[in-house]
Parts: structure tokens; C-alpha cells; sequence
């Protein structure tokens, strides 16, 4: 009946959802008879299937929205009121950069598997905790945003302790090398222990390069179509949000790694 409309000015792409097994967040405009709307579709839904929407688990995270209107949409939809950031999928989503306390969780999970066995395994044992276990928790968050020195900091603290002194937080020395020469290659010497500040900045290369290669994605197509009509993305001249200005800050570097391939001058300047 085209009573509900896409909040986001993405041409042919439809209703902007995202889902992850039993989460999904539904972008939609601040509008209650949008809502009553969405809420007669789930209630439809739920009709048809026998699978019932608990609204009192469902929380609503409203985007520049007055605290009165807020009230009265979270009344019409029979939901809680949660504030930025929140967290998806151990990821906290805001509208600003995520500050050290907001990545609390992550640094709290590692801290809970370096409690767990580390004090009983030998040297070898603890520089493979620090590689496969310790280290890959980090992966899926550089891989969407620029991680706080702060942060790196306090994670390079705990695979120090792991690694020298087990959790044993009252041992003092033990370290055996420079902690720049145990993030080094195995083959340059080191122990192969991943620089995560290095890491954080390839793992974001790669959105970089959707955005370049114009790549079938809905927030490539969004930016493009937003910021980027009439002019090629600069470096110098930053624009949108702080997450992409944070990955767009690597242009120098992958403009040093990557090959052009002139075609109607859109996304690459002759």
C-alpha cells in the first residue's frame, strides 16, 4: 500500500534489513503509522507460522528523534527504549566512534580466556594461546572499525601477560625479548605474534576496496550515491560518518598496494 518507506536514499535496493539468526534490526522512518503498520505484518506473521514477536524483548534506538515522540513510538510499538551505543553481534552501534568503555566486552572476553588455563600451560603453549585463541577474538571487530590505541593497549597487556608470566599478575619480569621483536615473522626472527595495529588497517583495506570496486553492497552503494555523485573520494577532504573517515584515511596506503583500471573516470582520476 507504500505506507512503509525506506529510511535511507539507496536507489533499487529494498527495505534495509539485517539479520543474524533469531536478531534483526528493521530501519524505518520515525513515523507511527509506519509503525502500527510494520507491527499488523509481524502479528500477520506470527498468525500464519505460530512464531510470536515478544515486543517486551524488542528494544527501539532512536537516530536525532525528541524524547517525547520517542516515548510515544515505543508506547505504539509495545517496545523498550535503548540508547547509542548498543550492542549487534559483540559490536557496539552508535552514531559516534566507539570510546574505550564501549569496548569493554571485548576486552573483558579476553581477559576470561586468559584466566581460564593459561597458568598451567609450558611457554609454547602459552605463545599458541596468544596465536589462535587469544588474538583471532580481535578479528571480526578490525575488521569494521579502527580500533582505539587505548584499546590495542589493553589487549597487547593481557597476550604480554599470557605469554611471560601466565595470569599471574603479581609475577614480575620474565619478559624474555621486546615486544616488537615478538611481533615479528617467525622467519625475521620473532615469535609470528600479529601487530594488531597492522592488522587493524588490513582488514580495513579490504572495505576500501568494495567501496573502489564499487562491489554489490548496500553501504557501497549508499556513500557512492550520497557523497560521491559528482566527485572522486579524497583523503584531504573527508566526508560522512567516523567510520568512514577512519577507513578512508587508508587511501594513501592502498593506493600504493592497488591497480587502477581507467574506465568512465568515475572513481579514478586522469
Amino acid at each position: 500500500m507504500g505506507v512503509l518507506k525506506a529510511p535511507l536514499p539507496i536507489p533499487d535496493v529494498d527495505f534495509p534489513i539485517v539479520q543474524y539468526a533469531d536478531d534483526t534490526l528493521l530501519l524505518v522512518q520515525a513515523d507511527a503509522r509506519q509503525l502500527v503498520c510494520l507491527k499488523s505484518i509481524l502479528n500477520t506473521f506470527a498468525a500464519s507460522t505460530g512464531l510470536y514477536v515478544n515486543y517486551s524483548k524488542s528494544s527501539m534506538i532512536p537516530i536525532n528523534v525528541s524524547p517525547e515522540k520517542t516515548e510515544h513510538l515505543a508506547q505504539t510499538f509495545g517496545c523498550t527504549i535503548v540508547t547509542m551505543p548498543f550492542t549487534y553481534l559483540g559490536l557496539p552501534m552508535g552514531t559516534t566512534k566507539p570510546r574505550i568503555e564501549d569496548m569493554s566486552s571485548l576486552m573483558v572476553k579476553i581477559e576470561r580466556r586468559l584466566n581460564g588455563c593459561s597458568s598451567l600451560l609450558s611457554l609454547s603453549g602459552r605463545l599458541q594461546l596468544v596465536n589462535s585463541v587469544i588474538t583471532p577474538i580481535t578479528m571480526s571487530t578490525m575488521c569494521t572499525i579502527k580500533l582505539h590505541k587505548g584499546v590495542i593497549d589493553n589487549i597487547d597487556m593481557a597476550r604480554k601477560q599470557c605469554l611471560w608470566r601466565g595470569n599471574d599478575l603479581d609475577k614480575k619480569g620474565g619478559h624474555l625479548a621486546a615486544w616488537s621483536m615478538v611481533q615479528r615473522p617467525k622467519e625475521k626472527g620473532g615469535l609470528g605474534v600479529i601487530n594488531l595495529r597492522l592488522q587493524n588497517d588490513a582488514l580495513l583495506l579490504k572495505q576500501l576496496h568494495k567501496f573502489y570496486s564499487r562491489q554489490d553492497v548496500p553501504w557501497v552503494s549508499l556513500i557512492w550515491n550520497t557523497y560521491y555523485q559528482n566527485k572522486v573520494p579524497h583523503a584531504s577532504r573527508e566526508v560522512g560518518s567516523f567510520w568512514w573517515k577512519d577507513v578512508l584515511r587508508l587511501n594513501v596506503l592502498y593506493r600504493g598496494i592497488a591497480k587502477c583500471s581507467l574506465g568512465n573516470g568515475s572513481t579514478v582520476l586522469f
